[in-house]
């Protein structure tokens, strides 16, 4: 990519690209872009389409062996297994009734998902007698939002989108879950506080965000925890920023929460109050959750509980737990010391990078499919592009080893750690992406935001701050 000359003072700063070229280029980068998207989705949905029949059993399921092929030709996909086992064949209304039976089974159309995408679930369930059918219309449905992303990324940041297009995550994951809805949704949040329209200020652009974060949040929880560093730079903005953005907003950092966790519980309550054995068995699930082969986390792979041993279970919940807590505190104190370091405002955009590196490396549970949650935050933030490359090296290890080893384990063939390739590069994969998450903690603090070439030579996004030290200077 080319470097963009620094300005000095006196002397202004040089154009990435001349106005005339730059408003040409902008829409046919973004049309190209994601029309690429659209490509790589198409290619997604024929890698899980595999699974898909030719036969079906009379609930639907595909035919013949679906969980063997699934595992063995790398096309497995939560979507078609929760076909059956969720009523969502039966087409039941999601939590209204049912809840969590004996401690780990959900009934009665309660899911082990938000509501949002419980909603999402149902409508796509809707004219869907087959398991094939349920993949292809929620396939219909998620693309959008892979689309609405790579638009929105390649507005934002020129060519760095290439990065969420190019990503092997969106060919093996776009379709493994329902992770594009919150994807977007952060997506969205996060363009408004860095493009948003001239006429907002930035507690107009914070609360807009944060009603973003939140409907994001009853999708898939982890958008909840953007908007603590959101807050953070409402209270503490740059002490030379533009006159009347100087103070600290208390009034804005309190309609920023009241937005997010508003949002959250607008979208949850009837949920909560028609059935709320229902809606809270989704909250049960994911806590009673075991520590298995399935959560690919560093607590499984440390320490290797016995799923039925209820008491250790418990007691890693809360080790997994706690340890999340403090680890995005600690992301969240870093964030002050590097304004002060700077005497620049609060880091909201690489703080929430890192605040996602630290909560996706001490969760209790670290699914495949949550490499989807980074690839906005390569795209928007200037890392080298070793880091990227090394954690996409370590996903694909992890995701191919892991669906092969499930295969072993199922037909009993030998799946030990000196037996397959699969179980080493499960190993490989765990802790390699371990050790790159508390990199990219690092490097997403010391980043500089990314933007795209056509933006005016100087400006900063909306809502950032230049750093002062050289190291940190942008590059287009």
């Amino acid at each position: 990519m080319d470097r963009a000359r620094t300005a000095t003072p006196g002397r202004p700063p040089a154009a990435g690209l001349p106005p005339r070229a730059a408003d040409h280029a902008r829409p046919l980068l973004i049309a190209v872009g994601t029309v690429a998207c659209g490509a790589v989705l198409l290619l997604a949905y024929l890698g899980k389409q595999q699974c898909a029949g030719p036969l079906f059993d009379a609930f639907g399921r595909s035919l013949p062996d679906w969980t063997l092929r699934a595992n063995r030709d790398l096309c497995y996909s939560d979507i078609q297994y929760l076909w059956i086992g969720r009523d969502i064949n039966q087409h039941v209304f999601p939590y209204v009734h049912g809840g969590l039976a004996f401690g780990s089974r959900l009934d009665g159309g309660s899911l082990e998902y938000p509501v949002l995408t419980g909603l999402f679930i149902w409508l796509a369930a809707i004219g869907a007698h087959t398991d094939a059918a349920f993949l292809a219309h929620n396939a219909l449905m998620l693309a959008p939002f892979g689309l609405l992303t790579a638009a929105l990324l390649f507005a934002l940041a020129g060519r760095r989108a290439c990065w969420f297009v190019g990503a092997p995550a969106l060919v093996l994951y776009a379709f493994l879950s329902w992770d594009l809805i919150p994807v977007a949704l952060v997506t969205v949040g996060l363009a408004v506080l860095l493009a948003g329209p001239s006429r907002w200020n930035r507690r107009h652009r914070a609360i807009v965000a944060g009603i973003a974060f939140g409907v994001g949040g009853a999708a898939k929880f982890y958008p909840l925890m953007f908007a603590a560093p959101v807050i953070a730079w409402l209270l503490f903005p740059e002490p030379e920023g533009p006159a009347g953005e100087r103070r600290p907003d208390v009034r804005g950092a309190a309609l920023v929460a009241v937005a997010t966790v508003g949002s959250f519980a607008l979208i949850n309550a009837p949920f909560a109050i028609v059935g709320f054995r229902g809606w809270w068995a989704s909250f049960q699930f994911q806590w009673s959750r075991p520590l298995d082969e399935s959560t690919n986390s560093i607590w499984f792979w440390a320490i290797r509980p016995p799923s039925d041993d209820a008491a250790a279970q418990h007691t890693l919940a809360l080790v997994s737990t706690g340890a999340t807590a403090a680890g995005m505190a600690a992301v969240l104190t870093a964030g002050f010391l590097v304004a002060r370091r700077r005497r620049a405002a609060y880091p909201w955009l690489p703080v929430a990078a890192a605040l996602l590196c630290a909560y996706l490396l001490l969760n209790k549970v670290h699914s495949p499919q949550y490499v989807l949650w980074l690839l906005p935050f390569f795209v928007l933030l200037r890392i080298r592009a070793g880091w990227i490359l090394a954690y996409f090296a370590a996903d694909v290890c992890l995701g191919v080893g892991f669906f092969h080893l499930q295969y072993l384990l199922n037909e009993h063939l030998p799946s030990g750690i000196r037996d397959s390739w699969a179980a080493q590069a499960v190993v490989v994969g765990v802790w390699g992406r371990a050790g790159l998450l508390v990199g990219l903690v690092v490097a997403f603090l010391a980043a500089a935001p990314a933007r795209a070439r056509w933006a005016a030579a100087g400006q900063v996004p909306a809502g950032t701050s230049q750093p002062r030290s050289r190291m940190h200077q942008e590059v287009q």
